[in-house]
C-alpha cells in the first residue's frame, strides 16, 4: 500500500480523523494513514512477536483499520492509538507465541568470549548488555498479558497514559494501575532497576510542570 501521488503533499498537514473521513468516499485516501504509521506499527509488532510475524501483523492491522474506518470516532484527531490498539489485539491472538519468544530470549547464552579472545571493554559491555536483555525478557514473560500490554504500549509504542487507555479501551486509571503493577514486578525481578521507566518518568515530569 502506498500513497497515491494524486492525494497531494498537503495531506501531510491534515489530521488523521480528516483523512479517515475523506476515505469514506475516497478509499485511496486511507493510504495516507498507512504512510504515516506503517513503520511504527511494524517496529512494535517485531519487538513483540519477531521480525517474521511483523509483516503480516502490520498488514492485517491496516486491513482491519480500513474495514472499520467508518466506526472511527472523528472527535479523535490522531489515529495512532487506534492503530496500536488493533495491533495489540492481534498480538493477543498469539499470546503463547509471544510468551515462548520471550522465554527463549531470556535463555540467550551470555557466556564469556571464547578462550583466547581478548576481554576488551566492548566485549565485556556486549556480554553485560545481553545479560540485562535476557533478564528483562524473562521478567516480561512472567507478567500477566494485560499488564504487559500496557507496559509495552508505553515503553515500546511510546504512547502516553491517555493514548494507551484509548488503545486498550480502558479508563486511564486502569492504565496507571496496571502499569504500576507491571513496573513493580519488573523492579523486583531486575534487582530494583526498570529499563522501561524512562517514558513514565518523563510523563510524570510533564504532569508536574502542568500542575
Amino acid at each position: 500500500m502506498g500513497v497515491d501521488p494524486a492525494l497531494g503533499s498537503d495531506d501531510d498537514c491534515v489530521s488523521d480523523a480528516s483523512v479517515i473521513e475523506r476515505s469514506w468516499d475516497e478509499p485511496d485516501a486511507f493510504a495516507v494513514l498507512f504512510n504515516r504509521y506503517a513503520d511504527d506499527i511494524h517496529r512494535y509488532a517485531a519487538r513483540r512477536l519477531g521480525a517474521e510475524a511483523a509483516d503480516d501483523l502490520m498488514a492485517e492491522t491496516f486491513v482491519i483499520a480500513f474495514q472499520q474506518r467508518r466506526r472511527y470516532e472523528l472527535s479523535r484527531p490522531q489515529a495512532r492509538p487506534w492503530l496500536y490498539g488493533i495491533v495489540t489485539n492481534l498480538v493477543g491472538q498469539h499470546r503463547r507465541a509471544e510468551a515462548r519468544r520471550l522465554k527463549a530470549l531470556s535463555r540467550v547464552a551470555t557466556a564469556s568470549p571464547a578462550e583466547g579472545e581478548p576481554l576488551a571493554d566492548r566485549v565485556a559491555a556486549k556480554v553485560s548488555a545481553e545479560s540485562s536483555r535476557a533478564q528483562l525478557t524473562g521478567a516480561l514473560a512472567a507478567l500477566p498479558a494485560r499488564h504487559r500490554d500496557v507496559l509495552l504500549l508505553i515503553a515500546w509504542g511510546d504512547l502516553d497514559y491517555t493514548e494507551a487507555a484509548e488503545a486498550l479501551d480502558v479508563p486511564v486509571g486502569t492504565v496507571r494501575s496496571r502499569l504500576h503493577r507491571a513496573r513493580t514486578k519488573l523492579r523486583q525481578a531486575l534487582g530494583g532497576s526498570d529499563p522501561t521507566a524512562l517514558h513514565e518518568e518523563n510523563e510524570e515530569i510533564e504532569e508536574t510542570d502542568r500542575g
